[in-house]
């Protein structure tokens, strides 16, 4: 059996999969000031009278990370930064505590200028009387050669709690986005390590001895232990989990969009098939833009807890939220409150809703229906509005699936593809009024753990060869090894497939269940005078975003069962 837990801006989800699909299912609020008890909470609702060893593994998927940036409450960061010629790395200053230091290595990895250790000492004594205890160290072409950025950690020593280098980040070259990926991963290191004690001390009490994965921006899953390294890759692991729950029922033949409408945002997809798009260079949080591997999704601040309001006669939902619907417990009308004047059975408080309603009619000058109805055409019009935005932002720009580039793809979708608490009621009036064909995903209500419970490890890997200076290396990795001039671009490949595979079974994947590929291979001749001295080859490598070898059975047995086995607790839904 596997357990996968999500945990969205309202509610958190949680799912126990077995051999009759889902076994038990739970939906807790979730706590923002305390992640973990709405976590316990599930963990707790879908287990009881399981046996523990009956569970091969629990798939987090949290909106910890995310939050913390799009709130701005990141704690303090160091950053030392070196580029040497070109670009002034100031440019792209990240925070307070951003140092540029002197050293460069070129675009071959060769070492220009060396680093000044006491330029590094003065600056790491400074981030230490200032309270830094976490450090990002980023070098322009350190993906080349990271000999500075491995002598910099050298300088700085134990005074630092976590100093997280930017050549383990990503193998490919991009400057500002590597400095914007190392300062998120420092910044977020210290509440990904609190929720992971705090997770793992409360398995730990309970009995609950199951390993643990957390699901990825890029909708695969890394396990709980490798995510320490590189806590980063949490980021926007939400709106992945959507996409990875409406997978399976996606239809081959036809674009699909995807919409996940929670209670305080809409999360947003594209399938092309089956397959989903990726962010062509890294994902996009707030202001910055990075190369953490990232499923293409757009969040919009409308659910079916929206805020509505009148001002000046003008009706507006959203984009914040007040707390429930009013229908359950809240002071704000809300879309909620609207679909349940129009009928809709959300088995809320249906007065409560209704003096909502009259709130908005009266500020409008309608009926209470009437009121209703136009919040709730708002709300759709809105998410279907945002949707085709989504659509002409991705055509504006190459198409990358997860698999490969789409050279000239325009995508063209014909359906929706619906979860989320209130999807059959979004799904009805979106068919209405929109061009595509609607379906809803099955259990739309828990689809997003489904996604995340089902999702495989991934990851990937970039190897540089360059026969000239003899050197092979993967600095994700921190792999080196010399080579001969005859090194070639088979061998290269061959290379990278092994290291690859050794770093997805090392972060939790199993042998069996991996589907690696070739992303990118690449070959340049060094020439010099009219000699080529050697090769140049760069290839990029990959395990699949894709759900697990067995998932299908699971599948087949979810979309044949109307109902789920409820759990015997109070938060059971």
């Amino acid at each position: 059996m596997i357990i996968g837990l999500d945990v969205g801006g309202t509610h958190t989800d949680v799912v126990l999969l077995g051999d009759h699909g889902i076994e038990c299912q739970a939906k807790i609020p979730t706590t923002h000031e305390d992640l973990l008890i709405c976590v316990w909470k599930g963990l707790e609702a879908v287990t009881l009278g399981v046996r523990p060893h009956d569970v091969e593994r629990i798939v987090l998927s949290t909106t910890l990370t995310t939050n913390a940036i799009a709130e701005e409450k990141l704690p303090p960061v160091g950053m030392i930064v070196s580029s040497g010629p070109g670009l002034d790395p100031e440019f792209f200053r990240t925070n307070d505590h951003y140092y540029t230091v002197s050293g460069s290595i070129d675009h071959r990895g060769r070492e220009i200028q060396p680093l000044d250790p006491m330029e590094i000492e003065a600056v790491a004594s400074r981030l230490r009387k200032e309270g830094v205890r976490h450090v990002g160290v980023v070098g322009k072409f350190s993906v080349r050669n990271p000999k500075h950025e491995t002598q910099i950690q050298e300088i700085l020593g134990d005074h630092f709690e976590y100093v997280v280098l930017g050549h383990r980040l990503s193998g490919n070259l991009n400057f500002p986005r590597r400095i914007a990926t190392a300062y998120l991963n420092a910044a977020v290191y210290p509440l990904h390590k609190k929720f992971f004690d705090a997770v793992r001390r409360s398995l730990k009490k309970n009995g609950l001895p199951i390993p643990i994965h957390i699901l990825k921006a890029d909708g695969g899953t890394m396990s709980f232990d490798a995510s320490l390294d590189l806590p980063g890759q949490t980021i926007l692991s939400g709106p992945a989990a959507s996409v990875m729950g409406s997978l399976p029922f996606a239809s081959e033949s036809v674009d699909t969009i995807v919409l996940d409408i929670g209670g305080t945002t809409t999360d947003m997809a594209v399938l092309v098939g089956t397959v989903p798009l990726l962010a062509a260079q890294g994902a996009e949080v707030g202001r910055f833009r990075t190369l953490i591997r990232a499923l293409n999704t757009t969040s919009l601040a409308l659910g079916g807890d929206s805020a509505v309001r009148v001002i000046d006669g003008r009706l507006h939902v959203g984009p914040d939220r007040e707390g429930p619907a009013m229908a359950f417990g809240g002071s704000c009308p809300t879309p909620t409150d609207a679909i349940i004047v129009l009928g809709g059975d959300l088995k809320g408080d249906r007065d409560a809703a209704e003096q909502g309603m009259a709130q908005v009619a009266r500020a409008l000058g309608v009926s209470t229906r009437e009121a209703a109805q136009q919040v709730f055409d708002a709300a759709c019009r809105g998410i279907l509005n945002a949707a085709e935005e989504m659509v002409r932002a991705i055509n504006a720009k190459p198409v990358y699936t997860v698999h490969e580039l789409l050279e000239g793809y325009q995508v063209q979708p014909k359906e929706l593809l619906i979860l989320g608490g209130p999807a059959p009621y979004f799904a009805r009036r979106l068919q209405e009024i929109s061009p595509y064909a609607t379906r809803i995903v099955p259990q739309w209500e828990v689809a997003n753990a489904v996604g995340a419970a089902l999702a495989r490890t991934t990851c990937e890997l970039t190897l540089f060869v360059d026969t000239e200076r003899g050197i092979a290396t993967a600095p994700e990795e921190a792999f080196h090894q010399p080579v001969k001039r005859d090194f070639t671009l088979d061998k290269a490949v061959s290379l990278a497939l092994e290291l690859l595979t050794h770093k997805a079974v090392r972060e939790g994947a199993k042998p069996d269940d991996m589907e690696t590929e070739v992303l990118e291979k690449l070959q340049f001749n060094m020439v010099r005078g009219f000699y080529t001295t050697g090769k140049y080859y760069r290839v990029k490598v990959q395990v699949k975003p894709g759900l697990i070898a067995d998932y299908r059975s699971v599948v087949e047995r979810i979309q044949d069962t109307d109902t789920t086995a409820p759990c015997s607790t109070a938060g059971s839904s």
